[in-house]
């Protein structure tokens, strides 16, 4: 089981030996079973469909959808009172992963199964969940979320939409244009977001048959192109006062929690995304020849395969060890209490901060992934008619979705700050005890992977370190980038190094033999990554010899200096080569 009730943050300050988290190696027998029927699904019924998809037959894309619904795709998240199975996260995160692969349609059900489902489970009425629910569970109707707007897009508090109180009080009047609405042409009920008065922020469910809403055209997109993506035009658009979701004035409440599941759902998505294209390259690797040979055999295609594998089996130890620890806190609470979901939105907010790491960390390792997977083509990464393309051109609004990465970033370093200043965690004190210097970092661990402990021992103690000396520069946005990019390092890397340790213990000879080979290629990435985020703090921070002297620092403690990294990089590339696909 994961971490016991651990505290939101507090990875920071805690040992990584001996910790317990969820992995992928921790799946139940039920949660494999919904994998495995959800992947057949994708195999059997969606991916030749992909070309008409693709093509907008958004009459397919609802038959689809329904498909999903018979399966009870659509139940995980819904409570057993309503007919729903209310499932795990991590069965959840496992389903978003598992239909990644399709691109466009894994939005498309995402946005049905997440941000169209979720406000009405947490925050509706006992009357709106009667009236909404069913009909959203079984497909026949889709839902929608509209928060963004043209110019309030990582600013949802900015919203310029209204909402005005008709004079006998029994409707809401709203006014506004909502921007980039996923599955917008074919939904039935959207939780739209506006201000009552022009000051309040709530939630209003609104049925597309409203006087005063419409839709307006398709936007041509990069990538995505089977998915629906529009606006949503509000001109008095008359909303029952029943229809209100949740408190007047709490709108934010919502949306930011609805975000944070969102923020996790979209890291297993780049994770489910990054294996599918992983299978592509491998593949290719194994049939295209040049100079007489397969291009497999060559190192400069073998570093590429065996740091996607890295990459992504990082990917999945963090998200489903965000996923774990967000049911074991969830599991605490009382299902049949009046606050549950109260209780439960707190329970999710209290691991915003690791929920914002996962998205950053999955997407960026998935715009790795793809990058690669092109190259590895050559030219006909390029072409359409290869699934490489198709991939890279999906990738990019990952990095986008659930607010950019770069607000992410800032949110992670802030998150930080606001429990440290509140005391919520003992950041400061821990800060000022290293201040005076660094000697020699933290202790070697022990059993095999003893080295990639210390490592993360002493990239902590290191944060700690650089952290004091960019304190009084925290306001800018530079700083905080490059403190969110040594949070994310060290979260990733401690749990790569907990699965790699759990899953060796009763492994075959060659399963020790790659998870000690990926856990070293996983932890010299980590470890770079981190050197590099925490120069640049020092460097944003400090000047002169304290600069320098820092730098010498910083250079020392976050070495990793593994051995045989090379013979590790070849033993993951031929396992990708045997096996044609993402083998962990």
């Amino acid at each position: 089981m994961a971490d016991t009730l651990a505290r939101g943050g507090d990875f920071l300050l805690t040992d990584a030996a001996g910790k317990r988290i969820f992995s992928p190696e921790d799946f139940s027998a039920e949660q494999r079973q919904f994998a495995e029927t959800t992947e057949e699904l994708v195999k059997r019924e969606i991916l030749p469909d992909l070309d008409r998809i693709e093509g907008q037959d958004f009459a397919l894309v609802l038959e689809k959808l329904r498909r999903c619904a018979e399966l009870g795709l659509f139940l995980v998240d819904v409570p057993e009172d309503y007919g729903g199975l209310e499932l795990d996260k991590v069965t959840s995160m496992l389903l978003a992963e598992k239909m990644a692969p399709t691109g466009s349609f894994s939005i498309t059900y995402g946005g049905q199964t997440g941000i169209g489902l979720l406000p009405l489970v947490y925050y509706g009425t006992a009357g709106q969940k009667e009236r909404y629910l069913d009909k959203l569970t079984t497909g026949e109707w889709i839902g929608a979320y509209a928060l963004t707007e043209p110019d309030c897009g990582s600013d949802p508090l900015s919203s310029r939409t209204t909402a005005t109180l008709t004079e006998d009080g029994r409707y809401y009047l709203l006014n506004g244009v909502k921007q980039f609405i996923t599955n917008a042409a074919f939904a039935d009920l959207f939780t739209v977001f506006a201000k009552i008065d022009g000051k309040h922020f709530s939630a209003f469910l609104v049925e597309k048959g409203f006087e005063g809403f419409s839709v307006g055209a398709e936007e041509k997109k990069m990538g995505l192109k089977g998915s629906s993506t529009a606006q949503v035009i509000l001109d008095n658009a008359r909303v029952p006062v029943e229809n209100l979701l949740g408190e007047p004035g709490k709108g934010h409440k919502i949306a930011f929690n609805v975000l944070n599941i969102g923020r996790l759902k979209v890291a297993a998505t780049a994770g489910g995304m990054a294996k599918g294209a992983f299978a592509e390259a491998a593949g290719y690797a194994t049939e295209r020849k040049q100079f007489g040979q397969i291009i497999g055999d060559f190192g400069a295609i073998r570093e590429k395969l065996a740091d996607m594998a890295a990459g992504i089996f990082s990917s999945d130890a963090v998200v489903y060890r965000v996923a774990g620890l967000l049911d074991d806190r969830i599991g605490t609470l009382d299902r049949s209490a009046a606050d549950y979901y109260e209780r439960y939105q707190k329970a999710i907010e209290e691991y915003a901060l690791e929920c914002a790491i996962a998205k950053v960390f999955c997407t960026d390792i998935l715009a790795d992934v793809v990058d690669e997977v092109v190259q590895v083509h050559g030219g006909y990464g390029y072409i359409s008619d290869y699934a490489a393309e198709r991939y890279y051109r999906d990738e990019r609004i990952q990095r986008i979705f659930e607010g950019t990465n770069e607000i992410n970033r800032i949110l992670i370093a802030t998150l930080l700050f606001r429990k440290a200043d509140s005391g919520a965690l003992d950041l400061w004190d821990r800060v000022r005890a290293v201040r005076a210097g660094i000697e020699g970092g933290g202790n070697r661990g022990e059993g095999v992977f003893a080295l990639e402990y210390s490592v993360v021992a002493n990239l902590k103690r290191l944060f700690l370190t650089v952290l004091g000396a960019a304190e009084q520069a925290r306001e800018s946005q530079e700083v905080l980038l490059a403190i969110a990019d040594m949070i994310i390092s060290i979260f990733a890397l401690e749990s790569v190094v907990i699965r790699g340790s759990r899953a060796f213990e009763g492994a075959s000879d060659n399963r020790k033999a790659l998870l000690k080979a990926v856990v070293k290629a996983a932890a010299f990435e980590g470890a770079s990554r981190f050197y590099q985020a925490a120069s640049r703090c020092s460097a944003y921070a400090l000047a002169g010899e304290a600069l320098i002297a820092h730098q010498q620092v910083v250079s020392r403690l976050s070495a990793c200096p593994v051995e045989g990294l090379l013979e590790a990089k070849r033993e993951l590339a031929e396992a990708a080569k045997e096996s044609g696909k993402y083998f962990f």
